[in-house]
């Protein structure tokens, strides 16, 4: 079962709308968390790493 975690800062002041992201067996998966059976996106573990180190900027 994959385990999808949503980023603590979702509560402050976003009612809520935040991505999540989870350790899939073939990279970085990011979901929106308000409609998590919409799908979601798979990025290479290099292209996730390049999303996460850009977030935190």
């Amino acid at each position: 079962m994959t385990r999808w975690r949503k980023s603590s800062r979702s509560a402050e002041g976003t009612s809520g709308q935040c991505v999540e992201v989870a350790a899939l067996p073939s990279g970085g998966g990011v979901r929106d968390s308000r409609a998590p059976e919409g799908g979601h996106l798979v990025l290479a573990p290099a292209a996730f790493r390049v999303l996460l180190d850009e977030l935190k900027r």
